[in-house]
């Protein structure tokens, strides 16, 4: 029996329409899947026009959240809004200040998570979806927001925020989704299926143009880290008495350091002032700087600090990673 055209039209229109209500379903069947894995992380920040929010996606069945370090995660309360609107209070767990990502954890025990270890990898031209809490959108039980975009680029990266260029120089997925945006930064990258494939950067320009850049680091870059924060590398050293301490310990004084008046059981470890021809000013300290890593090392008060330098000898140089601004800076004192 000869079909007509316009039957023979129809037929492959609805197939075409079917085939497309299929692939919408599948997508929207992704996202359902992916969002409950993605929160929102609420702390510090809403002076000089610094937002106090960001994004972040559990990795753990126990309640870990990988996110990006920055001045949100600089308060004494940090608190985590579940993709069903519960709120939780987040301890910090760790931080690397080479790759600028942080791990939190929460008391929760039933918050669906990306395990790394299945964590794919992309290649240029693949269709892919970002999850964030791109400019706060979400702040209760409302899903996070979802741009799709494409791999436009794998490359090194080669930033700068403000004046400075940002330390980690490895590959990035560069992506044509416009996640440079506030509250974007710490959220996932996954490819059309929903699996994890890197993490948000923050908001950079690229260093040879001055162009935005919308960049994700690779999972794979990250895990090694991440494996570091949870074996406790990069924890404040426990106070362990039978830990050995030089005879002669390096301090504050020695440095050149005075710190803002220590009133608090964690007050923070800000610089007051540098004093003249010492080490601190010999490497470039200033008033307002916060010290956040001695010797890699995560410093949340000043007895931290006091209680980390005891582990270093006077003669040995300190190396110190500060906050000034929204900036990671390191120094390294007593060369």
């Amino acid at each position: 029996m000869n079909r007509s055209p316009f039957v023979i039209a129809l037929t492959l229109s609805l197939g075409l329409l079917t085939s497309a209500a299929q692939a919408e379903s599948s997508l929207a069947k992704t996202i359902r899947g992916v969002q409950p894995r993605i929160v929102k992380i609420f702390g510090a920040g809403g002076l000089r026009g610094l937002e106090s929010y960001q994004s972040g996606f559990v990795i753990s069945p126990e309640g870990h959240i990988l996110t990006v370090w920055s001045y949100v995660l600089d308060s004494s309360v940090i608190t985590i809004v579940a993709n069903d609107g519960r709120r939780f209070t987040a301890e910090l767990v760790g931080a690397d200040p080479e790759l600028e990502v942080a791990v939190l954890k929460v008391d929760a025990d039933d918050l669906p998570f990306f395990n790394l270890d299945e964590s794919v990898e992309l290649t240029s031209g693949q269709r892919v979806l970002t999850f964030s809490n791109l400019y706060g959108i979400a702040t209760g039980d409302e899903p996070a927001s979802v741009l799709h975009g494409y791999i436009t680029a794998i490359t090194d990266l080669q930033g700068r925020r403000s004046a400075a260029e940002v330390r980690y120089k490895g590959p990035v997925y560069v992506v044509d989704a416009m996640t440079n945006n506030p509250g974007a930064a710490g959220g996932a990258l996954t490819d059309q299926q929903g699996q994890i494939a890197g993490v948000l950067g923050k908001e950079i320009r690229n260093a040879s143009n001055n162009v935005w850049l919308n960049y994700s680091i690779p999972i794979r870059e990250l895990q090694n880290s991440v494996e570091d924060i949870l074996s406790g590398r990069f924890r404040p050293r426990s106070r362990d008495e039978n830990q050995n301490r030089p005879m002669q310990p390096i301090t504050l004084a020695q440095l050149g350091l005075i710190l803002l008046p220590d009133v608090l059981p964690k007050t923070p470890p800000f610089v007051e002032r540098v004093a003249p021809e010492s080490p601190a000013e010999t490497a470039g300290l200033r008033p307002n700087d916060l010290v956040m890593f001695v010797e890699r090392r995560l410093i949340s008060s000043q007895r931290d600090l006091r209680e980390e330098l005891t582990f270093i000898d006077r003669d040995d140089p300190v190396r110190l990673t500060l906050l000034r601004g929204d900036e990671l800076i390191e120094v390294t004192l007593n060369e």
